[in-house]
């Protein structure tokens, strides 16, 4: 099963970006005929090829995570957790290194987003200039969606900012210009209550300020992640915006849901999110549904537990067994999200903090199939 597993990955991975085309822009330079499906997605001079963004997640979007979902292709641009602005600049300044959430960013392939957050224009825009000129990136996003009240009440950021149009153009203005040419977005939710929708001001304020492409996450920080994403509020941002491409995101856990998004919402790029961490196979299966080809199926239960290995694998790397085996527990649990025997596993797996507790507990209590009377 092994074998098969490292066969199956190394296929899907066939996908996966050309390591010495740092933008991403050579396969769609080169004239190709006609496909179904939406065109490529353009962020300045990057294309991003199928158009599904992976979204940035706090705590789980790391390199580990980011190549498990290579390997299986169908995400055209990727993006690491959010960095915190100030947070790089004293770590720079005491260490004289990056941050442990750019782990593998700059000898990664391309192209690749890096996002940060912070309420300082200046901290913004030097960290912005740090990751185009010496990591060159592909793209800088500003994160102005984030709902946790850590960034939003006792930082002042995120999601907090969308109350603060002003503050957004000068962020985003000084940002554009220090990491000119790469290309800046922003990523915005549809306010900060649902009583003061307040997206089309900031959609318009972002494109003017210079970005070159906005994402919206279809609910309200107030929402959280309660409730559906208004796709109909996404929608209606597109006539907000003269030049620049709109991003949708919220809700998107099936290949069907991509075709929708891009058929009934005229969005120009769609961003999966925590769907993709209990299945990071989505990417691949919704880049085959946008051109009309048969969807891979899921992998097998035996197949997402051999995954799931090779993720801990990678993690175990970078972080040693004691802290890459805390960190695992949390993905451990996603893989298992929706399954049955699911609680028990996670009963488990939340007191493990060795490899031999992780792969002792995957091996009895991650669900199995069925077998057949």
């Amino acid at each position: 099963m092994r074998e098969m597993m490292t066969q199956t990955l190394q296929q899907l991975g066939d996908m996966s970006i050309d390591r010495n085309d740092p933008q991403g822009r050579g396969a769609a330079d080169h004239d190709a005929p006609t496909r179904p499906g939406p065109a490529p997605l353009r962020i300045g001079p990057v294309v991003v090829d199928p158009p599904i963004l992976q979204a940035p997640m706090a705590g789980f979007t790391n390199y580990a995570y980011r190549q498990v979902v290579r390997d299986f292709g169908g995400a055209g641009l990727q993006a690491t957790e959010m960095v915190h602005a100030r947070g790089f600049l004293e770590i720079d300044h005491r260490r004289s290194e990056y941050p442990e959430r750019l782990w593998g960013v700059e000898d990664e392939p391309r192209p690749l987003a890096v996002q940060i957050w912070d309420n300082d224009p200046i901290a913004l825009a030097d960290v912005g200039a740090r990751l185009a000129h010496e990591l060159k990136v592909s793209v800088v996003d500003i994160n102005f969606g984030c709902p946790v009240k850590q960034v939003t009440e006792r930082a002042k950021s995120g999601s907090y900012l969308l109350k603060c149009p002003d503050r957004v153009g000068e962020i985003v203005e000084r940002v554009s210009k220090a990491c000119a040419p790469t290309p800046v977005t922003a990523k915005i939710r549809l306010g900060c209550t649902r009583d003061n929708i307040t997206a089309p001001q900031i959609a318009r304020i972002v494109e003017e300020a210079g970005a070159a492409a906005l994402t919206v996450h279809g609910r309200t920080a107030q929402d959280y992640f309660r409730g559906e994403a208004d796709w109909e509020q996404i929608a209606r941002l597109k006539e907000q915006l003269k030049r620049i491409p709109l991003i949708g995101n919220g809700d998107i856990d099936t290949p069907e849901k991509v075709v929708n998004a891009f058929n009934n919402w005229g969005v120009d790029g769609v961003m999966i999110a925590r769907a993709a961490l209990a299945k990071p196979w989505l990417f691949r299966q919704a880049a085959a549904a946008l051109v009309g080809e048969e969807i891979p199926p899921d992998l097998t239960l035996s197949e997402q537990r051999e995954l799931l290995m090779k993720h801990y694998r990678l993690v175990l790397e970078r972080f040693g067994e004691q802290k890459g085996t805390i960190l695992m527990r949390k993905f451990a649990c996603c893989y298992a999200q929706g399954k049955a025997g699911a609680r028990e596993f996670r009963t488990h797996v939340a007191g493990i903090s060795t490899a031999a507790e992780f792969y002792h507990v995957v091996e009895r209590y991650f669900p199995k199939e069925t077998l057949a009377a």
